[in-house]
């Protein structure tokens, strides 16, 4: 692995770098997260054109620098690598799993890490592989909010367009009850992107659960539904 592009990218990185948007990016977060403090479009550029040095490298070489990225605990540099790994997601095949697993429990601090991961880098692994929606609904139990509001956001796209109905209810179903704000709000989202194909069914199982489910969850998922529903539902 050629760890030239690493200092190329963290070099960019510090000519980047400002304070006063180090200090703006933490009003974004609960969590401590470590910034370079470099404005998300200049992120997205390098990470564009330091892509271009490694776009014919095999598979191995982008997983082993995607993984250098992780280790360094930077925000940036989590954006880059999940872009990356977003770019190179028509080329996963299953035994990529696990690595996409790993990076989601073990480097996602936040809710940004966690939807750019899982929205576009796992979403599409699970619409290529289907069967491994199975796994959604494990990490849905799982004691780290970041993989249980993956399970959640992953199927932001997929549901989107009208895919995995049922697991999308399964995995709510789980998560109906979860004590954290931000998983709570992960739920929603499905349910809100899911409720633009299945507007109906969607509706149901809120009326179903309502009683139960947060006031968070709850206006994420009928934020897209019609007023007369909208009423109905907060009633």
């Amino acid at each position: 692995m050629d760890t030239a592009i690493l200092t190329n990218i963290r070099k960019a990185l510090k000519q980047n770098s400002d304070e006063k948007v180090r200090e703006s990016f933490k009003r974004f977060f609960r969590e401590s997260v470590r910034f370079h403090g470099v404005k998300s479009a200049i992120v997205a550029k390098i990470a564009r054109e330091h892509f271009r040095e490694i776009k014919n490298s095999d598979k191995n070489t982008k997983f082993a620098l995607i993984e250098e990225l992780l280790k360094a605990g930077y925000f940036e540099e989590s954006m880059i690598a999940y872009t990356w790994a977003e770019k190179i997601s028509t080329s996963f095949d299953e035994e990529d799993f696990s690595a996409l697993e790993k990076w989601l429990s073990r480097y996602v601090s936040n809710w940004a890490e966690c939807d750019t991961l899982c929205n576009h880098a796992i979403g599409s692994f699970i619409d290529g592989y289907p069967a491994y929606v199975k796994n959604l609904k494990v990490w849905a139990k799982s004691k780290n909010r970041w993989v249980r509001r993956g399970a959640a956001v992953t199927l932001i796209i997929p549901a989107r367009r009208g895919k995995f109905l049922k697991d999308v209810f399964e995995i709510a179903d789980i998560l109906l009850l979860d004590n954290d704000d931000l998983v709570k709000k992960g739920y929603g989202w499905m349910l809100k992107e899911a409720s633009k194909a299945h507007q109906m069914e969607v509706f149901e199982y809120i009326m179903r659960n309502k009683k139960v489910m947060p006031r968070t969850a709850l206006r994420y998922a009928l934020e897209k539904m019609p007023p007369a529903l909208r009423r109905k539902a907060m009633a």
